[in-house]
């Protein structure tokens, strides 16, 4: 009496494993993606809460250096580590495309800012936060409001 024996052979397993890799490969592919979005939701979300806090600290003297009705006072195109007590700390960029968000006040009124950050997925776009709501611009963020 003959057993029959049951098992794979090789090719057949040589099979299996390159499918399994091949799948594996395309859901990485597709998480790294998802990453990006999630980073760059990160920074709209974050340069909100930054307008937010510039929008408070707007009529709060203490916030702006003593001068009521302006926004904090901002001398170059990198803002500062905090907006008064509305942010702490102002956060920055999730990885990718930048380390940190920057901003501008217009001189003189001081009326006006902007936020800064570069979003990913759309390559060199930049969204900005003003007064007037956000909207994508292409090339370098803005470094004078007029």
């Amino acid at each position: 009496m003959f057993k029959k024996k049951r098992g794979f052979t090789l090719i057949e397993l040589l099979v299996v494993i390159a499918i399994i890799g091949i799948l594996a490969t395309i859901v990485l592919v597709s998480l790294n993606t998802a990453r990006v979005k999630a980073r760059d939701a990160r920074r709209q979300s974050d340069m909100h809460q930054i307008a937010l806090a510039m929008e408070m600290c707007y009529d709060d003297t203490a916030c702006n250096g003593g001068a009521e009705g302006q926004y904090l006072e901002v001398t170059a195109v990198t803002g500062p580590t905090a907006i008064g007590t509305y942010m702490p700390v102002v956060p920055t960029t999730a990885g990718g495309a930048g380390t940190a968000y920057s901003w501008v006040v217009n001189t003189g009124s001081q009326s006006k800012y902007l936020v800064c950050a570069a979003l990913e997925i759309s390559g060199a776009g930049y969204v900005y936060s003003t007064q007037n709501g956000t909207k994508t611009v292409t090339g370098t963020c803005p470094t004078v409001l007029e």
